[in-house]
C-alpha cells in the first residue's frame, strides 16, 4: 500500500458557507497485489484543509495491517471487513466520518485492481453495456463572486449546466442567482447549493424566492440532520427539486430520502462514504424510485474518474458534478484527462480506470508519501 498525500496552492479560495478552502488536497491510496497488478483509490479530505495527512496515517496504521497479506472475494467483501473489523474503533475515536473515507478510498483502487486484472474499463466491469461510455456532465464550485464570468468560462470549457454556491445572505444570494440566470443560453441549466446554511425557517423563505428562478435543484438547504418532518415539510412547499446526499452515511439514509419523495436529486460522494461497493447498489435503487442519481464529487482526479465509471455503469438521466475552479490535482492525478465537450465526457476506454497519476507532474504539490508492505516468503 502506498498513501500519497498533496496540496496544490490556488490563487482564489472556494468558498462555501461552512468555511473556505484556501488549498486543493488530494489523498491517493495505491494497492498493489501479489501479481504486481495496481489500482488507485482516493480519500476525500476537501476540508477542514488539516484533514488529508491525518487520513493517510489513518490508511497506513489502522487499515493496512487488516489488509495486506490477506485475500478476499471482490471489493465489496473486502470494504465489509475493514468496515467491520473497526466498528469499535469508530465508536471509541468518533471518528467515522474519516475512517468510512479511508475504506471509500481503499474500495475504489480495489475495485481498478480488479477491472485492471480483467483488462476492460471499470465501467464495463460494474455493468455499462455501452461500447464507449460517455456521461453529461455540470460545472460545480462556482462562487457567488464572478458567478456569470465563471459561467462564461464553462460555457467555453463545454459545460452547459452549471451549479453556483449560495447559502451567504438571502439578499446576496437571489441576486447572485438572478445574475446568473440571465447568463444561460437556451440549452443551458442552472443549480444551486447551500451546503447545510439555513434554518427550516430560513429555508422556507428561500425555497419559495427561488421558485421565480429556473434551477434544475436546490441542493442541502438545511443540515442532514433536521428532523424529518422538517425535510418533508420542505419538499412539499418547495418549487424547487431539492437534491442532496453527500452526508449521509447510511444505506437507510438515502432509502429514506428517496423512498419518501423528500428528495429529488440523490448525491453519493463515492470517496467520501461507502466506495463504489457501496454507492453503486444505492445508485440502482435510487433510480428504480424514480429518482436522479447525479454523483457528488469536489477533489482529484482519481474520485472524479472514479465517479463518471460509476454514473456510466448505472445509467439513468443523471449528470456528473465536475468542479471548474482550477485545480491541477484534477488533471495531473488522471492522466490523459478526458475533455469535455457539448456537456458531455467521454470515458478512458482502457484498462481499469483508464488513467493513471502524473507523480512525477504533481511532485512539487506532495507533503507525505507512505508506504507499508508486506514480506513474503
Amino acid at each position: 500500500m502506498d498513501v500519497h498525500v498533496f496540496r496544490a496552492p490556488i490563487d482564489a479560495p472556494v468558498m462555501t458557507s461552512f468555511g473556505t478552502m484556501t488549498d486543493r488536497p488530494a489523498v491517493l491510496v495505491c494497492l498493489t497485489d501479489e501479481d504486481g497488478v495496481s489500482g488507485w483509490g482516493e480519500i476525500w479530505c476537501n476540508y477542514p484543509v488539516c484533514g488529508a495527512e491525518h487520513r493517510a496515517r489513518l490508511a497506513i496504521q489502522v487499515f493496512s495491517p487488516h489488509l495486506l497479506g490477506h485475500s478476499f472475494a471482490n471489493p465489496p467483501v473486502a470494504s465489509d471487513t475493514l468496515a467491520h473489523t473497526t466498528h469499535v474503533l469508530a465508536l471509541q475515536t468518533r471518528e467515522a466520518g474519516p475512517l468510512d473515507q479511508v475504506i471509500a478510498g481503499i474500495d475504489g483502487a480495489l475495485w481498478d485492481l480488479t477491472a485492471r486484472r480483467q483488462g476492460r474499463p471499470l465501467w464495463q466491469v460494474l455493468g455499462a453495456m455501452d461500447a464507449q461510455a460517455v456521461v453529461p456532465v455540470y460545472a460545480s464550485g462556482i462562487n457567488p463572486g464572478g458567478a456569470v464570468e465563471s459561467i462564461r468560462e464553462a460555457r467555453q470549457a463545454g459545460y452547459r449546466a452549471f451549479k453556483i454556491k449560495i447559502g451567504f445572505d438571502q439578499q446576496q444570494d437571489l441576486a447572485t442567482v438572478a445574475a446568473a440566470s440571465r447568463a444561460l443560453a437556451g440549452n443551458e441549466h442552472l443549480m444551486v447549493d447551500a451546503n447545510q446554511a439555513w434554518t427550516p425557517d430560513q429555508a422556507q423563505a428561500m425555497v419559495l424566492a427561488l421558485g421565480d428562478f429556473p434551477l434544475q435543484w436546490l441542493e442541502e438547504p438545511m443540515p442532514v440532520d433536521t428532523p424529518t418532518a422538517a425535510w418533508r415539510e420542505l419538499a412539499a412547499m418547495s418549487p424547487v427539486d431539492l437534491a442532496g446526499g453527500e452526508n449521509f452515511a447510511s444505506d437507510e439514509a438515502f432509502a429514506k430520502a428517496s423512498d419518501d419523495r423528500i428528495l429529488s436529486v440523490l448525491q453519493p460522494d463515492l470517496c467520501k462514504w461507502g466506495g463504489i461497493s457501496r454507492c453503486v447498489p444505492v445508485a440502482e435503487r435510487v433510480i428504480m424510485a424514480g429518482r436522479r442519481y447525479c454523483p457528488h464529487y469536489l477533489g482529484g482526479g482519481i474520485g472524479l474518474i472514479a465517479s463518471a465509471h460509476a454514473l456510466a455503469a448505472v445509467g439513468g438521466d443523471g449528470l456528473l458534478e465536475v468542479d471548474c475552479n482550477p485545480n491541477p490535482l484534477r488533471t495531473r492525478l488522471a492522466e490523459p484527462f478526458p475533455r469535455v465537450s457539448e456537456g458531455e465526457m467521454p470515458l478512458p476506454d482502457g484498462p481499469g480506470l483508464g488513467v493513471e497519476p502524473d507523480l512525477e507532474a504533481v511532485s512539487r504539490w506532495q507533503t507525505l508519501h507512505l508506504t507499508e508492505t508486506v514480506a513474503r516468503g
